[in-house]
C-alpha cells in the first residue's frame, strides 16, 4: 500500500486494473442534516458489530457526524430534487493516481 501526500488520510490500494481519483469536496449542510446524521451516529453506537464501523475505529463523534453528511449528499439520500447536491456541493479537488 503507498500512501498519497495530497491529502493525510489518502491510502491508495490496488483492486483490478483501474484507475483511482481521490476527491475532496467542499460542502455545505443544514442544521436539519447534521442533527439527523448526528442521531445516526448515536444509533450506531449502540450497535459495534455492524459493517458501518469497518475503517472507522479512532474517528470522532464529530468526523463520523461530518462523514455521514457527505456521504448522504454525494449519494443522494438528500437530493429529492435533481439540482440540490449542485447546490450543496461547493468545490471538488482531485487528484488522479494510476
Amino acid at each position: 500500500m503507498k500512501e498519497c501526500n495530497w491529502h493525510n488520510d489518502c491510502k491508495f490500494q490496488t483492486a483490478m486494473n483501474t484507475q483511482k481519483v481521490k476527491t475532496c469536496f467542499t460542502i455545505t449542510f443544514t442544521t436539519e442534516q447534521y442533527d439527523r446524521a448526528r442521531s445516526y451516529v448515536e444509533e450506531m453506537k449502540k450497535h459495534r458489530n455492524r459493517v458501518y464501523w469497518l475503517g472507522k475505529e479512532g474517528k470522532t463523534d464529530e468526523e463520523l457526524v461530518i462523514e455521514q453528511i457527505a456521504h448522504r449528499i454525494l449519494s443522494g439520500f438528500y437530493n429529492s430534487e435533481p439540482f440540490t447536491a449542485g447546490k450543496q456541493i461547493i468545490r471538488m479537488d482531485s487528484a488522479v493516481h494510476g
